[in-house]
């Protein structure tokens, strides 16, 4: 699968454009901390590739419209994507991500996936917040003092980001930083453009 069928199956399951920009998101932190470890650009389908984690990224949550209980997501989702040919390696990390389908995260894959999901989503909120609305404006000491207000994008798991950050062996705020520093690279490109 490449990025175009991958775009064209998001368009065909996802309506909602904060889901899209989700998917968008997490797409660039995973192809940035691919690139961040020496992986090379495109690779065949299964192997370490800035390309196949980007792939991952994007389609980790396609299925969440159609099925948002834990009973189908994101089994559905992969399920789809294993009749599409998508390697299994991918398949199990995007079944990773999700806490409760008792998948072990036991790729580096995997763990970037799940380390990167829920933290997009927070610094969205964090962004979404500023007089600007823009990524380009946020710090990562803004982003730690948010974590810590319980009541600011309070569905986002501060757990879950926690443990993403500690089963990947980063350091916290080494973390953070790279993450919405893919997203501020990746800004630019996305600006006043409708997410996919």
């Amino acid at each position: 699968m490449d990025r175009e069928t991958a775009v064209a199956l998001v368009k065909e399951w996802v309506q909602g454009e904060s889901l899209r920009r989700h998917l968008r998101t997490v797409e660039e932190a995973m192809r940035a901390m691919s690139a961040a470890r020496g992986l090379p650009p495109s690779a065949p389908p299964g192997q370490d590739s800035v390309e196949g984690w980007g792939l991952v990224g994007l389609l980790h949550d396609f299925d969440f419209e159609r099925h948002p209980t834990k009973e189908e997501h994101p089994f559905k989702g992969v399920e789809e994507l294993r009749r599409r040919g998508f390697p299994e390696n991918w398949c199990r990390a995007i079944l990773g991500h999700a806490e409760y389908s008792d998948i072990p995260r036991d790729s580096d894959l995997a763990k970037t996936l799940f380390a990167c999901d829920d933290l997009c989503g927070f610094l969205t909120a964090v962004a979404l917040v500023r007089p600007s609305k823009k990524i380009a404006e946020v710090e990562v000491r803004s982003v730690l003092k948010k974590l810590k207000d319980k009541a600011f994008a309070r569905n986002v798991s501060r757990e879950e980001i926690e443990k993403g950050i500690a089963e990947l062996g980063a350091g916290r705020e080494a973390h953070i930083g790279a993450v919405l520093k893919a997203l501020q690279d990746s800004a630019p490109r996305w600006e006043g453009v409708p997410p996919l």
